[in-house]
């Protein structure tokens, strides 16, 4: 079985359980507890690949601008601000540690 072969095999997976999502009744949802789990689960999900996407590398820990950069646009989403606005000071600030701060 060759990588292609796997990768179309997830892709029928990842259809196939997003399919069966839709046919669970929406009552299912209505009441408080499953409710408040998926909006905690759609958060911890995020917050998983903000961190792996920040702090992984190459099999272990990595600090660079990327870090800085995420505290930026967290304050700035703690104080309510635009998200392009956080976005781009993000990426400004990446970038102004790249180029005059030596990170990688």
């Amino acid at each position: 079985m060759t990588l292609w072969h796997l990768l179309l095999l997830a892709s029928i997976a990842v259809l196939a359980i997003k399919l069966l999502g839709y046919a669970v009744p929406p009552a299912v949802f209505d009441s408080p507890r499953p409710r408040r789990t998926l909006e905690l689960l759609t958060v911890s999900l995020l917050a998983g690949l903000v961190a792996v996407q920040a702090l992984g590398g190459d099999g272990g820990v990595v600090l660079d601008a990327r870090i800085p950069a995420v505290l930026v646009a967290a304050g700035l989403f703690a104080v309510r601000a635009p998200f392009i606005v956080a976005v781009a000071a993000a990426a400004v600030t990446a970038a102004l540690l790249r180029a005059f701060a030596g990170f990688p």
